[in-house]
C-alpha cells in the first residue's frame, strides 16, 4: 500500500507565503514524476506544478514566478513553496506522485487526500 500524506495548508493573508509538503510511504521501489494539484469549490482540479524524479520542473502559468516546487528523492517527499498567495489561489491543494512498486512496474498514480490553503484577509 501506498500512501500520500500533505501538510502545511492554512489561513494566510494576501501577499503571505505557505509551505507545502507531501511525504509518500509504503512499498515503492521509486517515484517519477511527483506534482501538485489545486481544486477550488466549483471547478475542476487543476495542475499547479509537477517536478520529475531528475528535477525538472513545469508549472502552470498562473504560478509562475510565486511558486517552487521541489523534492528529495530519498525522503520521498516533495515541498510546494508559495509565496505572493491571492485569494484565487484558495483551494485543496492535492499531492500526485507515480509510484513504482518494483523495477518493472510500468508505475501508477496516487494521490493525496489534500490540504486547505485559505487567503483571506
Amino acid at each position: 500500500q501506498v500512501q500520500l500524506v500533505e501538510s502545511g495548508g492554512g489561513l494566510v493573508q494576501p501577499g503571505g507565503s505557505l509551505r507545502l509538503s507531501c511525504a509518500a510511504s509504503g512499498s515503492i521501489f521509486s517515484i517519477n514524476a511527483m506534482g501538485w494539484y489545486r481544486q477550488a469549490p466549483g471547478k475542476q482540479r487543476e495542475l499547479v506544478a509537477t517536478i520529475t524524479r531528475g528535477g525538472s520542473t513545469n508549472y502552470a502559468e498562473f504560478v509562475k514566478g510565486r511558486f517552487t516546487i521541489s523534492r528529495d528523492n530519498a525522503r520521498k517527499m516533495v515541498w510546494l513553496q508559495m509565496n505572493n498567495l491571492q485569494p484565487e489561489d484558495t483551494a485543496v491543494y492535492y499531492c500526485n506522485a507515480n509510484v513504482l512498486k518494483y523495477i518493472v512496474d510500468p508505475g501508477t498514480m496516487y494521490w493525496g487526500q489534500g490540504t486547505q490553503v485559505t487567503v483571506s484577509s
